[in-house]
């Protein structure tokens, strides 16, 4: 049955509800993306007792943090605006998110309060990321139960599209403020402004929201006293309920999560980390990319309006599965072809007894990898160079073979610390020239970057991301009843696209530094995207036009 009832504003108060609803998503992106791009520097103010290796997957760890309380934060503020209304959950969940991003402007470093450092910053991503937990749903559901159903796509598409406007603003004053300070100044303090910075947002957002009323879907359910006594277990615990949380989770929002970390994120730390592009470079390819993208997400909802939200949906799917590990060897040969023509005629390999080699994945920092092995596979990792795997036999000492030049590791075990520092820095030299003589270059020159075919590859792996996540605001409100909405909206968007999405860039890492092939991590999305469209074909139902007035 078509909804045409649902109470539609006026056009001046549907400006203000997607002006206060985008708000927030926009905020809520800035302060996520101002922490991911910043990750190598962050990594060295607060992890700086770690080794290069461990204290970038302590960062990432750090960041995903602020995605694994995510869910959490969704059940109270989820239960909340089912309760007590969306406007409340809407107010409550901007301030604290904004209050915790300032104060990482302002946290002491490892170097001012060592070990209480890190564990400061990840409370603030703590806090981050459990008031976000409830403020997509709101803002989804508030703009929806404003809006007729034959636009309720592409008036949801806005609050998509926000978050790509949050990406823009992070990446701008990141970059400005890079530019204006110089790299050095940056790194020491100016990475703070950013984080600083967000204290005008919260406030600005905070002023058009308290002008908000609530939306009047709620407000009718409530006057007929249909609202939900306890939207928690109604969702989880009633099979009808949970079968349409546990379809939505497995067919549209893990994928969502991994693809649209992959695209606006992880390519990020592939061009810094892994391809060894000037920090510039990479900020200005995204933000390039991210600025011709912001249409996207609109047209894609506007799009299934017209045809349909299941098909632009399975059409990101695919195209996702297909394209990112070929769109990701393309990206390499865009931006650094002299590692391409290094890794070819002088290919590296890491020889060692497998039982010395350990998967680099700590999450809470308290592993030593001193073997040969892991120092010989940290050492190629930080220096971005592509390597297999050799074994050799029980006891073997590691070494590293450069086309037809061998470097041999050392055990780090029975070291002090001032020890294993100076061997590791010697090791790190020795390779590092080898490397050199080899056609490797420890950065990917800026004047070979191929910019226009680096910005088409980043383009696809966005026009997948939007594809899905255009459309998905609305089919997740047309999936659920009022009133619990909230709450089923909420937690299974969390879960996928907090835990699946948030933990990507730490597994990939992971993954490509114990494998040495900088793509063996990419199968995780892949897979992900994969599984997702067989259950999205098969078992996700059209909802365009539906009534969400029940």
């Amino acid at each position: 049955m078509t909804d045409t009832t649902t109470g539609t504003a006026t056009k001046q108060s549907m400006g203000l509800v997607l002006t206060a609803s985008a708000a927030g998503t926009v905020f809520e992106w800035y302060d996520f993306f101002v922490f991911g791009s910043l990750t190598a520097i962050i990594a060295k103010h607060f992890y700086a007792g770690a080794g290069d290796t461990q204290s970038y997957i302590l960062t990432l760890l750090t960041f995903a943090a602020g995605f694994l309380v995510r869910p959490f934060g969704a059940i109270v503020f989820g239960h909340i605006g089912d309760r007590t209304g969306r406007k409340r959950a809407f107010l409550v969940t901007i301030t604290i998110m904004g209050l915790a991003t300032f104060a990482m402007g302002v946290l002491p470093d490892y170097s001012q309060i060592g070990v209480i450092a890190p564990y400061a910053l990840v409370a603030m991503r703590v806090l981050q990321g459990f008031a976000v937990g409830g403020e997509y749903g709101g803002a989804a559901i508030y703009v929806a139960e404003h809006t007729d159903a034959g636009k309720r796509g592409l008036s949801t598409g806005w609050i998509q599209a926000s978050a790509t406007t949050g990406l823009f603003l992070a990446l701008s004053v990141v970059l400005i403020t890079r530019t204006q300070m110089g790299e050095d100044t940056f790194a020491a303090w100016g990475w703070r402004i950013p984080f600083l910075v967000s204290m005008v947002l919260l406030i600005v957002s905070l002023l058009i929201r308290m002008r908000l009323q609530e939306s009047p879907v709620y407000q009718k359910m409530r006057a007929e006293g249909r609202g939900s006594q306890a939207p928690l277990s109604e969702a989880f615990l009633q099979w009808p309920n949970l079968k349409i949380v546990l379809m939505a989770l497995f067919s549209v929002l893990m994928a969502q999560g991994v693809i649209w970390y992959t695209a606006q994120f992880y390519t990020q730390v592939f061009l810094e980390r892994v391809m060894k592009v000037e920090p510039r470079m990479v900020n200005f390819l995204v933000l390039t990319v991210t600025f011709l993208s912001a249409p996207l997400h609109v047209f894609f909802a506007w799009l299934s309006d017209k045809v349909g939200r299941k098909p632009v949906i399975l059409f990101g799917l695919a195209l996702a599965t297909l394209t990112v590990i070929p769109g990701f060897k393309m990206l390499t040969e865009a931006v650094n072809p002299a590692l391409v023509t290094a890794s070819t005629n002088a290919p590296v390999t890491v020889i060692a007894d497998p039982a010395n080699c350990s998967v680099q994945f700590d999450p809470v920092g308290k592993t030593k990898f001193v073997s040969s092995c892991d120092i010989a596979k940290s050492t190629l990792a930080n220096a971005g160079v592509p390597y297999t795997n050799e074994a050799a036999p029980s006891g073997t000492v590691a070494h590293i073979r450069v086309g037809g030049v061998g470097v041999s590791s050392f055990e780090g075990s029975g070291l002090d610390a001032a020890a294993l520092t100076d061997r590791k820095k010697a090791f790190d030299a020795t390779v590092s020239d080898t490397l050199k003589q080899a056609g490797y270059r420890p950065k990917a020159a800026s004047d070979e970057v191929n910019t226009t075919k680096a910005i088409l590859v980043l383009l696809m792996f966005i026009i997948a991301a939007a594809a899905i996540y255009g459309p998905q605001a609305a089919a997740l409100v047309e999936l659920f009843p009022t009133r619990i909405r909230y709450t089923a909206l909420s937690v299974p968007y969390h879960i996928g696209v907090g835990w699946f999405g948030g933990l990507l860039p730490t597994i990939v890492f992971a993954i490509n530094v114990a494998t040495g092939n900088v793509y063996a991590g990419l199968w995780y999305p892949v897979i992900v995207a994969g599984m997702s469209f067989v259950v999205a074909l098969f078992f996700l139902p059209e909802t365009r036009g539906r009534s969400i007035d029940n």
